[in-house]
């Protein structure tokens, strides 16, 4: 769901990690080695295509990577999570669906990586789409698919990270071309209720002193209820003012009580109702992922690291076993990975700063999981 963190409040940190995650290191020389990233020459096929949605809106740019002397047992598209990501799932200096993509197409399953809309090949706007629309855009991809050659009569499905764990359980929701569903991470619970745990969860290990965590987790809460109850109101925003407003003075007056000379805690929330009043929030906030997962028929693998701050790993791994068998899916596989991060690494701080600080770029033992699933899967 979420990479767009690093704010000094958590609230914000929902909207701008991705960005964060994407710049390089500032230090060249302390650089660290990327050992898993693909590098030619392949044994395999690999082919940039261009495809199209239903209405010809969107065009996608992306990279369809075939096995190139065995028969192809699988295919798999690659649903990326929040924030406007290339087509190899770059965050933080990995590129964490290149990856993936190398270990499978390696082994026998071919994989399918889009660039979201707005990013590389891909038109549209990423900052006007949803949660919806990106499952929409799975679809697309799995179309494309459909209609490839080489891959005529095998089984396609999706593998998801995160938000487009949400994502990805809307597209299997609504088609029934879609054979399985891989989630890494993926979000399996309702959206207010995943904002209100992160960012508790983000809270309660940021450096923040305890009263600060205590301010922090008020305003949160008390934006996050304003706007599941204005959420589709003209006038959210003023609302959202209102509210920290009258949120403000009564801070002040507390601090007042505290004999703090400079306070250093600081709400934006210009920013705040800029993201809160967006498409992308006000679908999200709505979520109902128990209505969208019981109607998921097909096996399910669901992955969580333990040490994941972004999408907590008990939480949502339980749900992604209830709500598919609240329909009658009992068909789903749930694994905890010990010592793992959002990112799938390796991890000894386990908070966001270290991603672009470690050389793994995605757990070996994650990956032959998938592989060892799938091929069982659709057999």
């Amino acid at each position: 769901m979420m990479r767009r963190f690093l704010f000094l409040m958590a609230a914000i940190w929902l909207t701008w990690g991705c960005a964060v995650l994407a710049q390089p290191l500032t230090n060249p020389a302390k650089q660290p080695l990327r050992p898993q990233e693909p590098r030619p020459p392949f044994p395999y096929r690999t082919d940039s295509v261009l495809f199209y949605n239903a209405d010809s809106s969107v065009r996608f740019g992306a990279t369809l990577t075939l096995p190139a002397k065995e028969k192809v047992l699988a295919a798999v598209v690659m649903v990326s999570g929040t924030g406007k990501q290339d087509r190899d799932g770059t965050m933080a200096g990995h590129k964490m669906f290149a990856v993936i993509a190398d270990y499978l197409t390696r082994r026998g399953i071919a994989v399918l990586r889009t660039d979201d809309r707005g990013a590389g090949q891909t038109t549209g706007s990423y900052e006007k789409a949803t949660t919806g629309d990106f499952a929409a855009d799975a679809l697309s991809a799995l179309n494309y698919l459909k209609s490839c050659p080489a891959l005529k009569k095998v089984k396609i499905g999706m593998i998801g990270h995160s938000e487009g764990g949400a994502a990805m359980s809307v597209a299997a929701s609504q088609s029934k071309d879609i054979a399985f569903i891989v989630s890494l991470a993926g979000l399996a619970m309702n959206g207010y209720d995943a904002l209100v745990k992160q960012n508790l969860d983000l809270v309660a290990n940021s450096p923040l002193p305890e009263r600060d965590k205590r301010r922090a987790n008020e305003i949160n809460d008390i934006m996050f209820n304003t706007v599941r109850t204005y959420v589709d109101s003209p006038g959210l925003e003023a609302r959202l003012n209102k509210k920290y407003t009258e949120w403000k003075k009564k801070d002040d007056e507390f601090m007042k009580t505290q004999n703090v000379q400079f306070d250093h805690f600081r709400f934006p929330v210009y920013m705040y109702t800029q993201t809160a009043t967006s498409p992308w929030y006000r679908w999200f906030i709505k979520y109902d992922a128990a209505k969208v997962m019981s109607q998921i028929k097909v096996p399910v693998l669901a992955l969580n690291g333990d040490r994941d701050l972004m999408v907590a790993c008990n939480e949502n791994l339980a749900n992604w076993k209830k709500y598919p068998a609240l329909g009658g899916n009992t068909k789903v596989a749930t694994i905890i990975l010990p010592g793992l991060n959002h990112l799938f690494q390796h991890c000894q701080k386990c908070d966001i700063k270290e991603y672009a600080e470690l050389d793994e770029s995605f757990s070996p033992d994650a990956l032959q999981l998938i592989e060892s699933w799938i091929k069982k899967t659709v057999n």
